[in-house]
């Protein structure tokens, strides 16, 4: 498996697949959160057992006790959904495991990752992680998206740039024929909630009557889930400022929108050396 330094994924080791289980991997604010609660809410229905946090963990989270996450997810009697930030590549793949990597706009995930950063406690963060707190400097939203697009570090140093999202998605994309990965488009879930989600039902093997599927699609709704923040965000130990502000919009085409031209420019030549025609097409449906 390749080492990610940005990821903490060796806290996969020793974790113990069952067959049925859902890895849901993507690059950070592309749609993490959404995928994991479409899937617990075609497993368990309307309202979820308990907060998406704790049904759902994120393994390789290093704010907890490696054993603590593992005993959790242990715990779990039901059909188990389990969170990544890790491409394919970087953690155990088994034959009998279902990973969903959703993919977005990677100027959408640009600007969503300049608000997400802003709404980070680092202190709070640091003190978790047991280490010094790092702020970030974001400048102004152009100037954040410009050098996310020229960030030249090896993926296996920072997956959180224009390379490591293509990166993620380009690794998933060779593996479309192994039959147990499903690659589905942010914009997917944003069009057709409901026709995305019968379609990752019928992938996952996974009967919903049909009474429940009104009831399924406005839950999974992101007005539905920023109403609901305390049960649905991924954090239970107060990194977040604003548990609500972590759902901003889910607006597809902001990227192109309110990138400078300039910029635009510098990305489009840049995703085109990163990937070819077929996957850069695939990356910008709108």
């Amino acid at each position: 498996m390749r080492r990610y330094g940005s990821e903490s994924s060796q806290r996969w080791a020793g974790f113990e697949h069952r067959s049925g289980d859902i890895v849901v991997s993507t690059r950070t604010k592309c749609g993490t959160t959404w995928m994991q609660m479409v899937c617990l809410s075609l497993i368990h229905g309307r309202p979820l057992p308990m907060p998406l946090a704790l049904l759902s963990p994120w393994i390789d989270w290093d704010v907890e006790p490696t054993a603590v996450v593992h005993a959790r997810l242990a715990a779990q009697d039901h059909r188990r959904v389990i969170k990544t930030h890790t491409p394919l590549d970087g953690i155990p793949l088994h034959p009998d495991v279902r990973y969903i990597v959703v993919g977005r706009h990677p100027l959408d995930v640009a600007v969503s990752m300049y608000h997400h950063i802003g709404n980070l406690d680092q202190a709070r963060s640091a003190e978790l992680r047991g280490r010094p707190r790092v702020d970030v400097e974001r400048g102004t939203l152009d100037q954040w998206i410009a050098a996310w697009v020229a960030d030249a570090r090896p993926v296996e140093e920072q997956l959180d740039t224009l390379a490591g999202n293509v990166h993620h998605i380009a690794d998933a994309w060779t593996r479309q024929d192994d039959g147990n990965v499903l690659l589905i488009h942010f914009t997917e879930l944003s069009n057709d909630r409901e026709a995305t989600m019968r379609r990752i039902a019928a992938w996952l093997e996974t009967e919903v009557p049909d009474g429940l599927w009104p009831d399924l699609v406005a839950a999974t709704a992101f007005d539905s889930m920023r109403t609901d923040a305390a049960a649905t965000v991924p954090d239970r130990l107060g990194v977040l400022r604003d548990p609500a502000a972590f759902y901003r919009s889910g607006s597809v085409g902001d990227g192109l929108r309110l990138a400078s031209p300039d910029v635009v420019r510098r990305y489009q030549h840049r995703v085109r050396e990163l990937a070819g025609p077929e996957l850069v097409t695939w990356l910008h449906q709108s």
